[in-house]
């Protein structure tokens, strides 16, 4: 057999590599940016241990409310009220979470340096406080909120959107959050079995 009929291996056509990589990565990009900034929503498998959300005081702008449900990975589902809010800040943030015989407490934001977050979305089954709305929509097709940060719903579910929220004496039994940035001045972890 001669050199010229052996085909050639291992070659790279590089135009035609770029061709196909340079727009996958341009999407996958921009995906990665719409799921990190809250306008898309990653899919999640939940814990099987839902966790205690408490602060002082909740404010935020761009809020934005519908029912969903969120998934374990074994399929088990659990029906939560989404809220999705533009820009949060929390005062004295409290996070408490079962880790088997033992509670982790997650503290930050107390000391006048109040936590905040960027496109901050909770899906929470149990939620209480004393709350004041500004310019809210009660009843909304869950399909059409327009609220920035502009997550919707299920087409014909029950949607509510407002330009501000206040909420004092927040307590949530969640089952997730998800934030573009999440900044939580004075963190502290530790173990105790008071919880929040």
């Amino acid at each position: 057999m001669s050199s010229e009929n052996i085909p050639a291996t291992g070659k790279v056509r590089w135009r035609r590599f770029a061709l196909l990589m340079i727009p996958a990565g341009a999407i996958t990009a921009i995906l990665v940016g719409l799921t990190a900034t809250g306008s898309i929503a990653a899919s999640i498998s939940v814990s099987g241990t839902a966790f205690e959300v408490t602060a002082t005081q909740l404010t935020g702008t761009g809020f934005e409310q519908y029912g969903g449900i969120v998934s374990q990975a074994n399929g088990t589902q659990h029906p939560v009220a989404v809220s999705a809010i533009r820009n949060a800040s929390l005062t004295d943030l409290c996070q408490a979470v079962k880790v088997g015989p033992f509670t982790l407490v997650l503290r930050a934001g107390g000391g006048g340096t109040s936590v905040s977050a960027a496109n901050l979305v909770v899906d929470a089954d149990q939620q209480s406080g004393n709350a004041t709305f500004h310019n809210i929509s009660i009843g909304q097709d869950a399909s059409t909120l327009t609220e920035d940060p502009g997550n919707t719903g299920a087409v014909g579910g029950f949607g509510e959107q407002a330009d501000t929220i206040t909420i004092d004496n927040l307590r949530q039994h969640t089952w997730l959050t998800t934030a573009g940035t999440f900044t939580l001045p004075g963190l502290s972890l530790s173990f105790n079995s008071n919880g929040c």
